[in-house]
């Protein structure tokens, strides 16, 4: 066994597939680049930061310089004003809805030994497990049929145990799920994937069965921080092999990706101009950036003192700061917002532009349908600060006037890649995907609300319908037909 893992983490990483990509020989973060940028825009002119504003609201990404300024912007009237505009942002590209979706890992076997995760290889405490293809099934039954997710984020560790054969078979067996139901039937109609880079060929596998977003975190951008917490002579120690893989993916046909960084890892500064820099690569390359942005912050694990060490914890405020930053600078992608905050931050910053967030999140593997203790840390990555269930949630968001939704029919109508990027960029897609959450929460609210959410979803519906009467009276006929079927018990109709 030992030969043989050898030889796989051997076999992983292809030069052709990282130098086919650079420049001179060089990647396309310039560490160095990057703090004159910060160091330059110190203290901007508020007349300059006005101006950059009024750019994010015309959806157009910022460049290092602006962004720079916005990450230097320490006035609290400019801060208000920065939400302000974040919110009009989100509102114009994505509408009022907030999609939500929740994490399901299969195994924790690693090969890697990055000194922040309680999943690394030399980390003894953990029990490890990856799930089989019964597990998968179960898993999938609770969270599409007991809780009512439609979405999923599968994640992967890098082990020859949870290959692209085993990556493309869960997938088959999530898809193949259908549940009966309160009226309907739960069915997860879109799994993302967070998964170690793969190679174009595996790529296209993964393409072949439906992936949804493929989303790889490079954790940090900064050159030497990376190599220090990532050993060399494991895959991952690799800093480009990691940086091109959504290089990779998009070749392949991927048609979303999804990019972020572990923050509390170096400067969260930094780490927000290199997410720019990756957009703004991407954006050049293939014409389309990242479909969505990620910006987790550094939890314990078990056995994992690096966390306490850390001397670029991020504080509430820079969070909060960070995701204004994001949504401005990228402004057409969807930011997610992870349940490691607390329900107090995410309930603050949800404002801020965010587009995506987990709910009912449990991390260990197999615990979905196991029912063990939800924070055992020797069967998790991390430690969860927000532990709601999907109604709670939902219940919350209606009450601050954002409606759920459980839509995918973008992805099935070829709107995605370029195309969708398109539409967000517009305010197009917004306007689409409205119709469409109208029609997916009410589904949701008659298969899997309690009474208490139901009411209050009902009363946000009667006001969405009415904005689109209003707004929309072409296309009010049909949505109301669609209405009407799906309360006599029909399923998945979509605009």
């Amino acid at each position: 066994m030992a030969t043989t893992l050898k030889s796989w983490i051997e076999s992983r990483i292809k030069e052709d597939e990282i130098t086919k990509y650079m420049e001179n020989g060089r990647d396309f973060i310039n560490d160095e680049e990057i703090w004159e940028k910060i160091e330059k825009n110190k203290n901007p002119d508020p007349s300059w930061i006005r101006e950059i504003f009024q750019k994010s609201l015309e959806i157009e990404t910022l460049t290092p310089d602006e962004t720079a300024a916005l990450i230097n912007v320490d006035d609290p009237d400019l801060i208000e004003e920065m939400k302000e505009v974040a919110l009009k942002v989100k509102l114009k590209v994505y509408d009022n809805r907030i999609v939500t979706f929740a994490p399901l890992y299969l195994g924790n076997y690693c090969v890697n030994n990055c000194l922040y995760c309680g999943f690394r290889k030399d980390n003894h405490v953990i029990k490890r497990k990856v799930l089989t293809e019964e597990e998968i099934r179960r898993e999938t039954e609770v969270l599409a049929g007991e809780i009512g997710h439609k979405r999923l984020i599968v994640v992967y560790g890098e082990h020859p145990v949870m290959d692209v054969e085993y990556m493309a078979r869960s997938l088959e067996i999530i898809y193949d799920v259908k549940v009966p139901v309160r009226e309907g039937y739960g069915q997860i109609r879109r799994a993302n994937v967070n998964a170690p880079p793969l190679q174009i060929d595996e790529l296209k596998i993964l393409k072949e069965v439906g992936i949804g977003t493929y989303q790889v975190f490079q954790e940090t951008y900064h050159h030497d921080t990376y190599n220090k917490l990532h050993p060399q002579g494991t895959i991952k120690g690799n800093y480009q092999w990691r940086l091109y893989c959504m290089h990779r993916a998009l070749e392949a046909g991927v048609d979303d990706v999804g990019i972020g960084a572990l923050f509390g890892l170096y400067d969260w500064r930094f780490e927000v101009m290199g997410l720019l820099y990756h957009s703004i690569e991407l954006e050049k390359k293939f014409g389309i950036g990242p479909h969505t942005i990620s910006f987790p912050r550094l939890e314990p694990a078990a056995n994992t003192p690096f966390v306490q060490e850390t001397k670029y914890k991020v504080s509430n405020q820079d969070f909060e700061k960070l995701i204004l930053v994001l949504r401005l600078a990228v402004p057409y992608t969807g930011l997610i917002l992870t349940a490691r905050e607390s329900k107090e931050v995410r309930d603050r910053v949800i404002h801020y532009g965010v587009t995506q967030t987990d709910a009912s999140t449990k991390i260990g593997i197999g615990a979905y349908s196991d029912r063990y203790h939800e924070q055992e840390l020797e069967r998790q990555q991390f430690m969860i600060g927000d532990q709601r269930s999907l109604d709670e949630l939902i219940r919350d968001l209606a009450k601050m006037g954002y409606i759920t939704s459980f839509c995918t029919a973008g992805y099935r109508c070829g709107r995605t890649g370029k195309c969708i990027m398109d539409l967000l960029r517009t305010g197009k897609e917004g306007r689409l995907c409205k119709l469409n959450a109208i029609l997916t929460f009410k589904e949701w609210l008659l298969d899997f609300a309690s009474s208490e959410t139901q009411e209050i979803g009902q009363m946000l519906i009667k006001r969405e319908l009415q904005e689109v009467k209003q707004t929309m009276p072409h296309v009010y006929p049909k949505l109301m037909e669609y209405y009407r079927r799906i309360e006599n018990g029909e399923r998945d109709l979509y605009f």
